[in-house]
């Protein structure tokens, strides 16, 4: 099992410049890789610019960047930027269709055939990631190359079927958000599947969790409220109703907002799609990921009441040093 870090704005009351903290933690802890979310707050590629700068070390993974907003070459430009002014740092780049509340509430673009826009974005910036300098910057273009390719992985975010055959057939990862271990074997089953259907070897299968070691209940409160979301999501909303927590997708259903669903939800929904309890707890459900068929877990370190998600980090710090050799 890899282990890399999630710095990601989250769009509540924690600080804005938090992410430039938990990956500075992250890089110093060890972690071989931190990832730039993106949301409204922060543009993925100038913070993975500016993570670059607070870190020696760790790689950098860019996004999910919804593929509806952006064109294969501006993705692809971007990484090698953010390469280009962190001293050719590895830089990879993440793909996804997000939500129609993200792309037309927030960025005024139509979200229209997400996962063909998605297949074919993750074909072209497959291409673009490997160019050299000296090449026309894209095909027939009379621009050539001046910075060279970022070196880092192409990851699909998926669920879908169509988005996992788009994984399979183009990225080097497949990134899961937010999933229970059982959803895990499901969708690794597929993933095999549709590699196998597109003549590729298997792309690496990670997950963003939530994490929280001995959590306060400001954290468990954080946590809740980043699932909070999921409630209405078709294969996410079965989960948490079959988990016993069917009050709470009924009430989203119905349109509660985020506050009233996560009163709603009780501590132990943390658990259920997450790293969330005492270090041996979180230890155990480490082990349920990794037999379930993950790869790699992405730590979303919850950090209200834990600065930085310092206590987490650190106590899962040990394990990422030893299974990464």
């Amino acid at each position: 099992m890899d282990f890399s870090v999630v710095a990601v704005a989250r769009e509540d009351d924690s600080p804005i410049d938090e992410p430039l903290r938990v990956a500075a933690l992250a890089d110093r802890l060890g972690y071989r890789e931190v990832w730039a979310g993106e949301g409204p707050t922060w543009d993925a590629f100038v913070l993975a610019a500016a993570l670059g700068r607070v870190t020696e070390r760790a790689a950098l993974t860019a996004g999910p960047v919804p593929v509806s907003v952006r064109d294969p070459y501006t993705l692809a430009r971007g990484a090698a930027s953010v390469s280009a002014v962190t001293g050719g740092r590895a830089v990879g780049v993440a793909l996804g269709t997000s939500s129609k509340r993200v792309v037309e509430g927030v960025h005024g673009r139509p979200r229209i055939r997400p996962a063909a826009v998605l297949t074919e974005t993750a074909a072209a910036v497959r291409a673009l990631l490997h160019g050299t300098p000296g090449e026309p910057v894209v095909p027939g273009s009379t621009f050539r190359r001046r910075l060279p390719p970022p070196g880092g992985p192409l990851t699909v975010a998926a669920f879908g079927d169509r988005a996992i055959a788009a994984a399979a057939a183009h990225a080097d990862r497949m990134l899961l958000d937010v999933v229970s271990p059982e959803q895990v074997r499901e969708l690794r089953a597929k993933l095999d599947a549709a590699a196998e259907r597109a003549g590729r070897a298997r792309p690496t299968l990670a997950a963003w969790l939530p994490a929280a070691v001995d959590p306060a209940p400001e954290s468990l409160t954080e946590v809740l409220g980043s699932i909070a979301g999921y409630l209405t999501v078709p294969g996410y909303r079965e989960v948490f109703a079959e988990a016993g927590f069917r009050a709470a997708v009924e009430l989203a259903a119905a349109g509660a907002d985020r506050v009233t669903l996560v009163r709603a939800l009780p501590a132990e929904a943390a658990a259920t799609v997450g790293l969330v309890g005492g270090l041996d707890t979180v230890r155990a459900r480490i082990d349920a990921y990794a037999e379930a068929g993950l790869d790699e877990i992405a730590l979303v370190p919850a950090t209200a009441a834990d600065p930085a998600g310092e206590r987490t980090l650190t106590a899962l710090a040990a394990r990422a040093e030893h299974e990464q050799g």
